[in-house]
């Protein structure tokens, strides 16, 4: 009987002990970390280096400066889009003298920039569809756009013609230093752009000046600028002031004002472009605004030169359009060649041909009749190397990721 009575105690106590022995064994799980932000809103300028990924929507919440010393890298298919603002609250991403933008997108997965109304998500992006789901190509001035400043030569004055190697870049306030450019550094290096798309932008600054989409002012010749899309722009497509970078293959789309606009002796070359309906000017190239005087170069280009509409029947630019193809300055020092502008062309649109004595055209053709060809000059002379006929010239075999190429828009070009 009490041998019987041990062991059953003994069974008791094990099993006691065995249950207390789970209990201890037993670990408490830990909490599920937080997922990360999958929307990044930018207040402060960047002063560091950082880098922005492609799987996060970054949002520009005013004008967003890298400094100097810093350098931004940006990863393809990152999708980046901007608050409103106008006059001095214009949101823009605007890269200092001597800070570095590494912007490397892929024809698989291009960097967008664009207004934080468009629903355009890095998802998307990543799938293949780079083209916005809700804005038209043709809505502007939703934000300002993307600044690149740097230390090469520009050609600029003070009110007294004194030669000046610095000046604030338009549409940055004068109080912000970080809006200088220019130098004496012509192989400066401002950092990589390739396979980026630019749209919606152009918000204005007040009496009238917008921010460009693309701006490269005193941007110096190491710097890599290619594969570049600017669509509905408020103002001009890309412009440049002064500096030595060339730039090539170009889309221009639906610009507000004038598609490609240089100042102040830019000494590159744009090479590889389509300009197409832009609401200003095609080509508003000026001249040196100091003593200092370099060539620019602009090559294998196609353009189609206006958007229209039909009022009692005839076509006619739309409302507000210039309808100027080449505008340029009595000193503006240019050499172009194997630019074809697709028509048609209507009353207004002319080139400016008593404005040329320092520019020489190769092989620029006008789709129009022989005979109709001195109609689109302005003073009713066709200078040499301008002719009738001719057929696209761009190369659009690598844009085949741009917004506009997906559309339709470079169809037939």
């Amino acid at each position: 009987m009490n041998f019987r009575l041990l062991a059953m105690l003994f069974v008791v106590s094990a099993l006691f002990f065995t249950a207390c022995g789970d209990d201890d064994d037993q670990v408490t799980p830990m909490p599920e970390p937080e997922p990360e932000e999958s929307t990044i809103i930018l207040r402060e300028n960047i002063t560091s280096d950082a880098t922005w990924e492609s799987d996060k929507t970054y949002v520009l919440g005013g004008r967003i400066t890298v400094e100097s010393g810093a350098t931004l890298t940006i990863q393809p298919g990152t999708v980046i889009k901007a608050e409103a603002g106008t006059g001095a609250n214009a949101t823009a991403l605007l890269v200092a003298r001597g800070g570095t933008l590494i912007a490397e997108g892929t024809a698989d997965a291009p960097i967008i920039f664009t207004s934080i109304a468009d629903e355009i998500t890095p998802e998307q992006v990543a799938g293949g569809d780079f083209a916005s789901p809700n804005l038209d190509p043709d809505i502007n001035g939703l934000w300002g756009g993307v600044i690149v400043l740097g230390n090469a030569t520009i050609s600029a004055s003070n009110d007294n013609d004194e030669d000046l190697n610095e000046v604030q870049i338009e549409g940055i306030p004068s109080t912000d230093t970080n809006g200088l450019y220019g130098g004496n550094e012509d192989g400066d290096n401002s950092g990589v752009i390739s396979h980026i798309s630019i749209r919606h932008g152009g918000a204005n600054i007040g009496a009238g000046n917008e921010i460009n989409g693309l701006t490269l002012g005193g941007v110096g010749s190491a710097t890599t600028v290619n594969n570049v899309e600017v669509v509905a722009n408020q103002d001009d497509g890309i412009e440049w002031f002064g500096g030595t970078v060339d730039v090539t293959d170009v889309v221009v789309w639906n610009a507000g004002d004038d598609a490609i606009d240089t100042d102040q002796s830019w000494a590159g070359t744009l090479d590889n472009f389509f300009v197409v309906t832009p609401v200003g000017s095609c080509f508003e190239l000026d001249g040196p605004e100091g003593s200092y005087v370099a060539r620019q170069t602009i090559q294998n280009g196609t353009v189609v030169a206006g958007i229209f509409e039909t009022v009692d029947g005839e076509l006619e630019l739309v409302a507000g359009a210039t309808g100027l193809l080449l505008d340029t300055d009595e000193n503006t020092p240019l050499d172009m060649s194997n630019v074809h502008f697709v028509g048609p062309f209507v009353d207004g649109q002319d080139v400016t041909d008593d404005e040329l004595q320092n520019t020489t055209l190769t092989n620029i053709t006008f789709d129009v009749e022989p005979a109709a060809l001195v109609d689109l000059m302005e003073k009713g002379e066709v200078p040499a190397g301008v002719s009738a006929g001719g057929s696209p010239v761009a190369n659009k075999s690598g844009l085949g990721w741009t917004w506009a190429s997906i559309s339709g828009g470079l169809d037939g070009l």
